[in-house]
């Protein structure tokens, strides 16, 4: 399981065997079934994770009682509610398992003293948040500028598991779009 998370280190920065062993240590394994609640709502994000096997989900339920998905992180990718890992302020989101899932996890005080002691973590973390700024902004606009049928070509372009893997219930709300919307995009397209 650490192979996976060695890989994907190393294919980010240049890490010497000492320091990879050390960022390695302070990974713990953890296994969820499907459809468990990793993180609710109100409570602090005090972990980041590296998906193993499976696919997580981060979503936020609106005052209607709908869901939005706001990412999906399937295989080799890390996750969490970034917002509330930074600030340590209770999450506004849900972080749950679509699929049995295997998780190495790391919890956040020992992350951020990574970045104290492990000179190259830093640059680990700041790609990390420059994707996940990246990928939040482009997703934005693609709600402002795109159509629900551009947002799902994007989708089988960009990431075709998703609409692969996942029901078409999860994949609706990720596109921000009805079921039956994403029914008649899929018998269209």
């Amino acid at each position: 399981m650490h192979d996976q998370l060695t890989a994907y280190i190393r294919k980010r920065i240049a890490i010497d065997d000492e320091d990879l062993g050390r960022v390695l240590s302070c990974f713990r394994e953890l296994q969820l079934a499907r459809h468990q609640i990793l993180q609710g709502e109100g409570d602090p994000a005090r972990r980041m994770f590296f998906v193993v096997r499976g696919c997580l989900r981060v979503f936020f339920i609106k005052e209607d009682g709908t869901d939005v998905t706001r990412r999906i992180v399937f295989e080799n990718a890390f996750s969490t509610t970034l917002v509330g890992f930074i600030t340590r302020e209770p999450s506004m989101e849900y972080t749950q398992a679509l699929e049995p899932t295997t998780l190495l996890y790391i919890p956040r005080e020992e992350f951020y003293a990574l970045l104290d002691t492990v000179p190259c973590w830093e640059k680990f973390y700041r790609q990390y948040l420059e994707y996940a700024y990246v990928t939040n902004t482009n997703r934005l606009m693609s709600f402002i500028t795109l159509s629900a049928t551009e947002r799902y070509r994007q989708l089988l372009l960009d990431d075709p598991r998703i609409v692969q893997r996942l029901p078409n219930k999860i994949v609706a709300s990720y596109l921000n779009i009805s079921p039956e919307t994403l029914s008649r995009l899929k018998s269209s397209v």
